[in-house]
C-alpha cells in the first residue's frame, strides 16, 4: 500500500486539529464552570435544564406573589386592628349613653366624638396598598371603596394572587363583607322600632329562648313584625328559609302592665320596658337578614343623639331604642370583623407554609440543575492533562512521520 505524502500531513493535521478542539472545548467548560458549552453537548440533558429553569423560575415568581400577598394582607390586618379598636371605643361609649344621666349638651359632645369615629372608620375602608390600589373595593382597585355617604361602590369579585401552582389565596377582603355585613352564622336579632311610635316602649334584645320548640327557630330564619293593640299584640312571622320568604299568619298575644318580655313565637322572645301605645309598631329581623352597613349606624346614632330628649319621656324611649339597635348592629360588626382578621391570619399562615414549601421545591430544583449543568473540576483538570499530552504526543508524532522518506531510508 502506497501512502503519499499529502496523505501523511494531511492526517497529521487532522490528528492535532482534533486534539486542540479537545483542549479548547475543555478550556471552555473549566472557564464557564459549566458540562454543556452547547446543546449538542449533551440535548438530552441540555432538554432537561430548560425544563427545570422555567420551573425555578416559575417557582421564583410564586415567592415574589407571596410576598405581594403577605404585604396586602399585613396592611389589611393593621387597618382592621385600627377599626377593631374604633367599635370598641364606639360601644364604650353607648354604654355610657345608656345610663340615662347624660344632659343634652353632654349628647351632643358625644355625637361629635361618634361623627368623627364614623369619618375615621370611612378612611379604614378606603384603605390603599403600596401601590395606590383601594384594598377592599374588589377587583376596582382604582375606586374608592365607600363614598361619603357610606355606600359601598366597588364589586364583589375577590383579588386572588396566585400563591403555588395550585393555590390562590385571597390578598384583601370585599369591603361590603367586612363592613356592611353581619357576622357570619349569627343568631342574634336586631329590633327596629319607628320614631313614630307614640308610647314609652323601649325594646331590648331579641333572643331565641327555646331551640328546641316544635316550630322552633334554631338558625333564626324569622323575621316578627309587631303591633300593639288595645288586647296585647298582633305579631306576623315571615320564614326566610324559603325562597321569596313566606308570611305566615298572623298570631295575636296578651301583654300584661308589668311584663317584661315578649313572646313572638317560634322560640323568639324580646325585651320590653315601658309602655307601648295602641298603633305603636317594632320589627325583629335576624341581624344575618340585615347586614348592617357600619357607617348608616352611625349615622343613626349620630343623629339620635343630636336630638333634644331630655325631659321628654317619648324622646328618651326613641333615643334609647336606636341606641339599642345601634349596639345589636355593631356588636355583630364588631365579631365580623374578628372574622375576617381571624382570615386574614389563617392566610397569612397558609402563606408561610407555601414559603417553606417553596424553598424547598427550589432546593431540589436547585440541585437536579447542578447535577445536569455544573461541571466536575477534578474530572474536567484530569482531562484537560491528558489533552495536553494527546496533543505534544500528536504534533510528535507528526514530526517523527513527516522525516520520513525514501531519501532518509536509503541512507541509513
Amino acid at each position: 500500500m502506497r501512502i503519499s505524502s499529502s496523505l501523511v500531513f494531511q492526517t497529521g493535521l487532522n490528528t492535532i486539529n482534533a486534539q486542540q478542539s479537545d483542549l479548547m472545548h475543555l478550556y471552555q467548560q473549566i472557564g464557564t464552570g459549566q458540562k454543556m458549552v452547547t446543546p449538542a453537548d449533551d440535548p438530552l440533558g441540555a432538554s432537561q435544564a430548560i425544563n427545570l429553569s422555567q420551573s425555578q423560575a416559575q417557582n421564583a415568581r410564586y415567592a415574589a406573589n407571596r410576598a405581594v400577598a403577605n404585604q396586602n394582607l399585613g396592611t389589611e390586618e393593621d387597618a382592621l386592628n385600627s377599626l377593631t379598636s374604633l367599635l370598641v371605643d364606639v360601644r364604650t361609649r353607648l354604654v355610657q349613653v345608656g345610663n340615662g344621666t347624660l344632659s343634652d349638651a353632654d349628647r351632643l359632645t358625644l355625637a361629635n366624638v361618634l361623627q368623627n369615629a364614623r369619618d375615621t372608620a370611612l378612611g379604614i375602608a378606603n384603605t390603599t396598598d403600596g401601590n395606590g390600589q383601594y384594598l377592599f373595593s374588589g377587583s376596582k382597585g382604582g375606586q374608592p371603596a365607600f363614598d361619603a355617604a357610606g355606600a359601598y361602590q366597588g364589586d364583589a369579585l375577590q383579588r386572588n394572587i396566585q400563591a403555588d401552582a395550585t393555590r390562590q389565596v385571597a390578598g384583601s377582603d370585599i369591603g361590603s363583607d367586612i363592613f356592611a355585613r353581619a357576622q357570619p352564622g349569627t343568631l342574634a336579632y336586631t329590633s327596629a322600632v319607628p320614631n313614630t311610635n307614640a308610647g314609652t316602649a323601649v325594646f331590648g334584645g331579641p333572643f331565641i329562648a327555646d331551640r328546641d320548640a316544635t316550630t322552633g327557630n334554631p338558625d333564626a330564619r324569622y323575621s316578627f313584625a309587631v303591633e300593639f293593640t288595645a288586647a296585647g299584640y298582633d305579631v306576623t312571622p315571615t320564614d326566610h328559609s324559603t325562597v321569596p320568604p313566606t308570611v305566615e299568619a298572623t298570631v295575636s298575644y296578651p301583654l300584661a302592665a308589668d311584663a317584661t318580655e315578649m313572646d313572638l313565637g317560634h322560640g323568639t322572645r324580646v325585651q320590653i320596658s315601658g309602655t307601648p301605645a295602641v298603633g305603636d309598631t317594632v320589627t325583629v329581623d335576624p341581624l344575618k337578614t340585615q347586614n348592617p352597613n357600619i357607617f348608616a349606624t352611625l349615622d343613626n346614632l349620630v343623629a339620635a343623639l343630636n336630638a333634644p330628649s331630655q325631659g321628654d319621656a317619648k324622646a328618651t324611649a326613641s333615643l334609647r331604642n336606636v341606641l339599642n339597635t345601634g349596639m345589636q348592629q355593631l356588636a355583630s360588626n364588631y365579631d365580623n370583623v374578628l372574622t375576617v382578621r381571624a382570615s386574614i391570619g389563617a392566610r397569612m399562615n397558609e402563606l408561610q407554609a407555601l414559603d417553606g414549601s417553596g424553598s424547598q421545591r427550589n432546593l431540589g430544583f436547585a440541585k437536579a440543575l447542578s447535577g445536569i449543568e455544573d461541571l466536575d473540576y477534578y474530572e474536567a483538570t484530569t482531562q484537560l492533562s491528558l489533552r495536553k499530552m494527546a496533543l505534544e504526543g500528536a504534533g510528535l508524532a507528526f514530526q517523527t512521520i513527516q522525516g520520513l522518506s525514501l531519501f532518509n531510508l536509503g541512507s541509513k
